[in-house]
C-alpha cells in the first residue's frame, strides 16, 4: 500500500503535459534596392512542428510580372547583410545579382509559390510570385520542415530576403532598353534575358542580425568562393531551363507586362 502512495504523485507528474514550444517570428522591413521604388514588409514564424510561415507584402514592383525572391545568408555564421551601391563594381548604377551576392549571400531558400524550395528553384519564374497591376505583391506560404535547409529555423535571424525585379526606365515591364541583358544569363551562354528581370529590388534584414563575426562574403572553407557558388545556385542545375523559361515567359507575356495608362 505505501509504495502504491509514493507512486501516485510520479504518475500525477508524468501526467501533467509538457509546455508546448511556443512559435517564434521575425520582422523584416524590405527597403528598396536599385532606385526600385519599392518597399515591403515581411514576417518569418518558425511554427510549433518545425515548419517555417512566410508572409510578405511589397508594393512599388513592376507590375504583371514575375518577382523571383529568396532568404539569402547562411545557416554557418556568416556576417551578410544588404549590398549598398559601392558594390556596383562595373559602374553602370545598379547593383546586379552577382555584384549583391559578396554582401547577401547565397540563395538558402527559394521563396516559390509551390513546390521546390531549394537553391535550383532560384528562377522557377512559373512558380515566383506575380505583381498585380498596380505593382503590389502578396506571398504567403508555410513550408514543412523537411523541405527546408539544416539550421533555417534556428538561424532565422541571421537570414533576409531578396526580391528581384526592377523597372529602369518606367515603362512598367522588364527590357533589355536601359540596361541590355542580363549579365547572369550571358555568363549561362543565354541570350534575350533582361538586366531588370534579375537584378535586386528590394533587400530587408531580419530585426537583430547577427553582425561582425566573420568577415563579409566569408564561407566555412575561408577560400573567397561566395560569388562562384552564388552565380551556381542561379544557373546550376535546372537554372538553364529557368532562365530560358524567363525568356520564353517575357516573350510570349509581353503585352500583359504593359498596361494602357488610362486603365491604372
Amino acid at each position: 500500500m505505501r509504495r502504491l502512495l509514493l507512486a501516485v504523485p510520479m504518475l500525477l507528474v508524468l501526467a501533467i503535459p509538457a509546455p508546448a514550444m511556443a512559435s517564434e517570428s521575425v520582422h523584416v522591413t524590405l527597403l528598396e534596392l536599385n532606385k526600385s521604388g519599392a518597399t515591403g514588409t515581411a514576417t518569418l514564424t518558425a511554427l510549433d512542428n518545425g515548419d517555417l510561415k512566410i508572409s510578405i507584402r511589397s508594393r512599388g514592383l513592376v507590375p504583371d510580372s514575375p518577382h523571383a525572391q529568396h532568404l539569402h545568408g547562411s545557416a554557418d555564421g556568416m556576417d551578410f547583410h544588404c549590398p549598398a551601391m559601392s558594390a556596383d563594381t562595373d559602374g553602370d548604377g545598379y547593383v546586379s545579382t552577382e555584384e549583391g551576392v559578396p554582401d547577401y549571400g547565397d540563395i538558402f531558400v527559394s521563396l516559390t509559390t509551390k513546390g521546390d524550395v531549394s537553391r535550383a528553384s532560384g528562377l522557377a519564374v512559373d512558380r515566383m510570385p506575380v505583381a498585380d497591376s498596380r505593382g503590389v505583391l502578396s506571398y504567403d506560404r508555410t513550408i514543412a520542415s523537411a523541405d527546408l535547409p539544416a539550421g533555417t529555423v534556428a538561424h532565422l535571424k541571421d537570414l533576409h530576403i531578396v526580391q528581384h525585379g526592377i523597372d529602369t526606365n518606367g515603362d512598367d515591364a522588364y527590357d533589355m532598353k536601359a540596361l541590355g541583358e542580363s549579365t547572369l544569363a550571358k555568363a549561362a551562354g543565354l541570350n534575350g534575358i533582361p538586366q531588370e528581370a534579375t537584378n535586386p529590388a528590394l533587400c530587408g534584414m531580419v530585426s537583430g542580425a547577427a553582425a561582425g563575426s566573420i568577415p563579409v562574403g566569408g564561407v566555412a572553407t575561408g577560400d573567397g568562393s561566395t560569388l562562384d557558388r552564388g552565380v551556381a545556385g542561379w544557373v546550376g542545375y535546372a537554372g538553364l531551363a529557368l532562365l530560358v523559361a524567363l525568356g520564353a515567359l517575357l516573350v510570349s507575356r509581353r503585352s500583359a507586362f504593359v498596361l494602357p495608362r488610362t486603365e491604372r
